[in-house]
């Protein structure tokens, strides 16, 4: 028979979102209702590493479901299997294999099974743990949405309102001075929030990482529209978009992360070309972590306090290394590997991409020639957004 944990810790890694404190609220709730001790591991595996573990009471958690961020802290620098040390005299990286101090401190709290919140990464960081006999449980976190074996994930929806909005405000200073803007979003090798918010913000060209573009194409939506009367054109840009041929835009470089290329800059690239090549003035807008920040939207707390729920739910049915997640409208969950099989990124004949064609929306690899040449001569009022 599969024992049930009595003592459970939980943690969350990775970057931070809207959300988080749904799921923990959600599972040290369930779980003290169904008589098991919760401990929260502060800063992701990093609590792990330097034995920083505390008591979630029910007093902990409560009043945390609207708050962003999240309550324990968070770390993408800590994986155990290759933890950053220091540095030699020339300024390399010295890279250990922690992951005896992480056994050494579930060991002195008594902890017979983990809880797990963030991304691909974070899953991939609880392998050892699962392969040493100790139950875990993932739950999928990332604003990008791009977690293989989910098709949601808690923090997605709230960033895609917060770009949504900046959409929604560029609109109105573009009409104003005639201009064409760029809102640059976050999405590395994924673009669901830039399609996403691109469809929600009206905008007129949408690029993202799956489908490389050329600026002729960009260049050319503009000047069609101010052909037909439009003073502006809005762009919603992900900030791992690239141009056909090229490479993305690098930001920064940090050796001592998991991910040491920082994005970051297309905009701005995409705006000095604009600026460069057509009679329209461009402007550039970078989100960033304004993104990550806030508290997260109805959708989100929901979908945490379900994910959280369902969590909870895997430990007392003595079930192990399962990541929970969102297939067909409903919670489930799969093997907490599925997620190291590789990202979930946009499909281009999503039914989304689809649809913003439809809307005149170019993504940068092909112009809606026929469609245009149907609203050419109807004047503004023939393109209603």
């Amino acid at each position: 028979m599969t024992s049930i944990p009595r003592r459970i810790g939980v943690l969350t890694g990775g970057g931070d979102c809207p959300g988080l404190n749904a799921v923990l609220r959600s599972v040290t709730k369930h779980a003290i209702q169904s008589g098991l001790d919760v401990h929260g591991i502060e800063d992701g595996f990093l609590g792990l590493i330097e034995n920083r573990v505390r008591e979630l009471r029910y007093d902990d958690v409560s009043g945390i479901l609207k708050l962003g961020g999240t309550i324990l802290g968070t770390s993408n620098k800590a994986n155990p299997s290759r933890f950053a040390t220091g540095q030699t005299e020339d300024g390399k990286v010295i890279w250990e294999d922690v992951t005896a101090n992480c056994f050494d401190t579930i060991e002195e709290h008594g902890l017979e099974a983990l809880v797990v919140l963030g991304g691909d990464g974070t899953m991939a960081c609880a392998q050892p743990f699962a392969a040493a006999g100790i139950p875990v449980i993932g739950v999928p976190k990332t604003i990008d949405n791009d977690v293989h074996g989910t098709e949601l994930t808690f923090g997605f929806q709230s960033a895609v309102e917060v770009a949504t909005e900046a959409l929604d405000r560029v609109h109105t200073t573009a009409e104003s001075h005639g201009r064409a803007l760029i809102v640059e979003v976050m999405g590395r090798n994924a673009g669901w929030i830039a399609l996403h918010a691109g469809i929600a913000g009206g905008a007129d060209v949408v690029l993202i990482p799956e489908i490389p573009f050329k600026l002729e194409h960009v260049l050319e939506q503009i000047e069609w529209r101010t052909s037909i009367g439009r003073r502006s054109t809005i762009i919603c840009v992900a900030e791992g978009a690239c141009m056909e041929g090229g490479e993305q835009v690098v930001h920064a470089l940090d050796p001592t992360s998991p991910d040491p290329v920082k994005l970051g800059g297309i905009g701005e690239q995409i705006a000095h070309e604009i600026d460069a090549r057509s009679e329209v003035e461009a402007r550039a807008v970078t989100l960033g972590h304004v993104q990550r920040g806030g508290s997260p939207v109805a959708d989100d707390r929901v979908l945490g306090t379900l994910f959280g729920a369902h969590a909870t739910h895997l430990l007392l049915e003595g079930a192990s290394n399962r990541m929970v997640a969102w297939r067909g409208g409903a919670v489930g969950d799969v093997d907490i590997t599925v997620p190291g099989q590789g990202q979930r990124t946009v499909p281009i004949d999503d039914p989304h991409v689809l649809a913003a064609r439809s809307c005149y929306t170019t993504f940068g690899d092909d112009v809606p020639r026929k469609l245009r040449e149907e609203a050419r001569g109807r004047g503004p009022r023939g393109l209603l957004r």
